[in-house]
């Protein structure tokens, strides 16, 4: 079974996020903000993380940079969601190590479509 990681401050887009991905074979965790979702990660990696572009508490390409120097931090794959096409933000986030991104709002069909071309061009 695989474990998706969503980080996200909205509970409503969490519970939405979970609702969709979780209806497969799916562990989904949730994280309210990336310094809890790094403590989850060190307890526990997850195979796939879906993090917002603007957390609260910490810079996206800080959160990314320290995922990836985690210990087992270079396998999950790390889907950004923004509100927009943000160039600079894609840029920043893609050298730090994001593998790729989803435009919310999204329903169903793009969340699922994305999450699984990502995973499956990761495997």
């Amino acid at each position: 079974m695989s474990r998706c990681m969503i980080v996200e401050k909205s509970a409503v887009v969490r519970k939405v996020s979970k609702r969709i991905l979780g209806a497969d074979d799916r562990s989904i965790i949730e994280a309210e903000t990336v310094a809890e979702a790094l403590a989850m990660c060190d307890a526990q990696m997850p195979d796939t993380i879906i993090v917002e572009a603007d957390p609260a508490d910490m810079e996206l390409v800080e959160f990314i940079r320290a995922l990836r120097q985690m210990e087992g931090g270079a396998e999950p794959v790390v889907i950004v969601a923004m509100i927009e096409m943000d160039l600079v933000c894609m840029t920043k986030a893609k050298r730090a190590g994001a593998d790729d991104y989803l435009l919310k709002p999204f329903d169903r069909a793009q969340l699922l479509s994305r999450f699984e071309q990502v995973t499956a061009a990761a495997a």
